[in-house]
């Protein structure tokens, strides 16, 4: 919706520029006339202070710690929901009724095995890839095995290939799980639910008889569902420009794992955990908190604050009850990393150091612990962060493509290089 409008003085004229409000959160200034009307473009290094799309999907309150799913808090849904049901709430805008979440249960379900003959294309990577490489590399070879489901302008074949990604990214992410450790594939199991399904591929061995644990299913369910989406990061919005070129959704995708594979974005909780493991016990915390405080001193606490979040990330509530959750029913009462993370906690939130630059927990801080917990090598966190943030990409991309007002995205730059100058005979140089 437009409002008011705001004016910008450049060089004694006056430009009008249109003031839009959304329905909550901040305003935003249209500044898309500004270089046809000025000759001038914005400088915004990370686009932090830009506002590239208009979406319905997923709303942040850093200041106050809120994170939204189509209106809905996030501890709700993640405390009363399960992760299909999040799944279509993000791609439809509502929460399904029983008979609509049991159609999409019972679609998803029958989507999750991938052509046999993608089981062949795993051996061509070297046995010791990384699952990430490997999750890569198969998403986007799924636009070569479902060519049906590859035409944007199709919704029945846009709808298809959100399915099948929802349904068959799980079945790759066990695969590449298996392949690295040198164990068979397992076949998914219809009458499993989406996350036991998930869990018994990646765990159970043919040899013998693999029962899943009602409590870490329910507990990785929760997981999938803190990380279904989180607004414009840099992967999604990576997915959204790969999209605004008429690309594939299985090649957007793709591209949206490689952005996430990156450190500073899907490997937080990798490097919470290599942090916890470092300080090793309760008696090293002071060491390590004196170096963190030290601007001089290369060691950077992780897991601690966010880009957004300049509260209480609110999916780290939900995330600690969680690992406690898991802990008790492995039997785990005195891990030392669990034990070094509450105290980092407590002085994280009484220390006035931790407090005044609000250094809070994030979701990382504990899901490595928990996903440990559970079995899984730390290669395969960003692999799990994929699977979850699927179906946060594919309702970005659907959103931008039924769009009408999508363009190809094209950012401007400034330009600080050799200005125009001719070229010299190689002889002459």
């Amino acid at each position: 919706m437009s409002g008011t409008t705001s004016q910008l003085q450049i060089d004694g004229k006056t430009v009008d520029m249109a003031i839009k409000t959304g329905s909550i959160g901040p305003s935003v200034i249209d500044i898309g006339k500004l270089y046809a009307q000025t000759g001038m473009f914005t400088f915004d290094p990370g686009f932090t202070s830009t506002a590239s799309c208009e979406s319905q999907i997923t709303y942040i309150d850093g200041d106050e710690g809120v994170l939204l799913y189509r209106g809905y808090p996030i501890e709700q849904l993640a405390e009363h929901g399960d992760f299909l049901e999040t799944c279509f709430l993000l791609l439809e805008g509502q929460l399904p009724t029983a008979s609509q979440k049991a159609d999409f249960d019972y679609r998803v379900t029958r989507h999750t095995m991938v052509h046999e003959q993608m089981a062949r294309f795993f051996q061509g990577f070297r046995r010791d890839a990384h699952p990430m490489a490997v999750m890569v590399g198969s998403i986007g070879a799924l636009s070569a095995f479902y060519h049906d489901s590859t035409d944007i302008s199709d919704p029945h074949q846009r709808m298809i290939a959100s399915m099948r990604m929802i349904a068959k990214v799980p079945t790759l992410a066990a695969m590449a799980y298996k392949y690295t450790v040198g164990q068979p594939f397992v076949y998914p199991l219809n009458s499993l639910d989406y996350t036991s399904n998930f869990l018994r591929m990646c765990f159970a061995v043919p040899a013998e008889e693999y029962k899943v644990n009602p409590v870490l299913s329910r507990a990785l369910d929760r997981i999938f569902i803190l990380h279904a989406d989180h607004e414009q990061n840099a992967s999604t919005s990576t997915v959204r420009l790969a999209g605004s070129s008429g690309a594939n959704p299985f090649a957007c995708i793709a591209a949206g794992a490689a952005c996430l594979w990156g450190p500073a974005h899907g490997g937080a909780n990798e490097a919470a955990l290599k942090m916890l493991e470092e300080i090793g016990s309760v008696e090293n915390i002071p060491k390590y908190i004196a170096k963190a405080k030290d601007k001089n001193d290369p060691f950077r606490l992780m897991g601690f604050g966010h880009r957004v979040y300049k509260n209480y990330d609110p999916r780290a509530k939900i995330m600690q009850k969680t690992t406690h959750e898991v802990l008790n029913e492995l039997g785990i009462k005195d891990d030392p990393l669990l034990d070094v993370a509450i105290e980092l906690e407590r002085i994280a939130l009484s220390d006035p150091y931790f407090i005044e630059k609000k250094l809070y927990p994030n979701i990382d801080f504990y899901s490595g612990i928990t996903l440990k917990a559970m079995g899984f090598p730390t290669s395969m966190f960003t692999v799990l962060f994929t699977l979850a943030r699927t179906v946060g990409w594919i309702a970005q991309w659907k959103e931008m493509i039924e769009d009408p007002s999508q363009r190809i995205g094209r950012p401007r730059q400034l330009y600080t290089g050799a200005p125009a100058r001719e070229y010299t005979p190689i002889g002459r140089r």
